[in-house]
């Protein structure tokens, strides 16, 4: 199935049932007097974060969601029956948001999380409310309200604990193949990743969620290359693995890079733990010797490791960390 992390979509709650304007009129009762009920309340639309939804696929297509509208009221003091309201599942992780001002509607975090998207409109008042010692026949009687009509924009932000990031043809990929039973596709050309992969790491008794996202290419914040898409998945990680191909002419250059990029994108990403992991030391010559220079260059104090991905070489030990990490926190 194809990976839709997006979509727009309008919503329209149902409209209030209208009162009614009724008497009673009975053989033995000679001044019944009003008994018009009250109209039925719309029914409203709510989200709902579902886990076994997994895409945004189904409001690509069904775009328009209305709930039904309320009923009218009756005479003999019946009020009119409500309109149903509808659910829209949705996958955990979508962001909602007014289409026409951006405002945050929703976060769906966590599985079963509900919220409200639009309001069905009140019923209406029968006669029977209007009724007093000075007007003993009323007429009156009021409409039902509209309910709420919204354009909404949806975007999934996957949930994973991990993220890794770096340039095309990184071995990102790879290393989440060699550490997960994800299978993402790997190839030997830029951009092989398309969608976003998730894989579950085990360490012992404990485990966590890594993702893999579309490689980054400088200018990709503005736009170029098809990382500057999916850099939102990351958005929720509480680690980010930035790999580097050591086999580049500069690969301290390439660090340079990507972390631009994730400033530009938006700066509490870049703010994140970010660890660089060093990949392909089998095919790089004198791998060690690069790597100090790099990290010199870089001027790099936080976590660093060296892994060969496509052998799973040092990648036992990157998960051990990251789990003692991600444990602390």
């Amino acid at each position: 199935m194809k990976f839709i992390d997006e979509a727009k979509i309008e919503v329209h709650a149902g409209k209030g049932g209208d009162g009614a304007a009724s008497f009673r009129r009975e053989r033995s009762v000679p001044r019944g007097g009003p008994d018009g009920g009250d109209g039925g309340r719309g029914g409203s639309v709510w989200a709902r974060a579902d886990r076994n939804v997994n895409t945004l696929i189904d409001y690509r297509f069904a775009r328009i969601h209305r709930a039904q509208n309320g009923a009218k009221g009756a005479g003999a003091d019946c009020n009119g029956r409500a309109g149903g309201d509808i659910e829209l599942r949705m996958p955990v992780g979508t962001v909602i948001r007014d289409a026409a001002s951006g405002a945050l509607v929703a976060d769906l975090a966590r599985d079963g999380e509900r919220a409200l998207l639009a309001r069905g409109g009140q019923g209406g008042l029968g006669n029977l409310h209007f009724k007093s010692s000075v007007n003993r026949a009323p007429r009156q009687f009021t409409r039902g309200a509209p309910g709420e009509s919204r354009s909404l924009g949806l975007e999934l932000r996957v949930l994973a604990d991990v993220g890794l990031l770096g340039l095309p043809n990184a071995g990102k990929s790879t290393f989440i193949r060699a550490v997960s039973s994800a299978r993402p596709k790997v190839a030997d050309y830029p951009f092989t990743t398309l969608n976003p992969s998730l894989g579950v790491v085990r360490v012992g008794d404990a485990s966590f969620v890594i993702a893999d996202i579309p490689g980054l290419i400088e200018g990709a914040a503005e736009g170029a290359g098809l990382g500057h898409q999916f850099l939102r998945h990351l958005s929720r990680t509480r680690l980010l693995l930035h790999i580097i191909d050591l086999t580049q002419d500069d690969p301290a250059r390439d660090a340079r890079v990507i972390a631009a990029e994730l400033r530009k994108y938006e700066d509490t990403l870049y703010r994140k733990p970010r660890w660089l992991l060093f990949n392909k030391i089998d095919a790089a010559e004198d791998a060690d010797a690069r790597i100090r220079r790099i990290l010199n260059q870089l001027r790099w104090k936080r976590p660093w490791f060296k892994v060969a991905a496509i052998s799973a070489t040092g990648t036992k030990e990157v998960c051990s960390a990251v789990a003692r990490e991600l444990s602390t926190k």
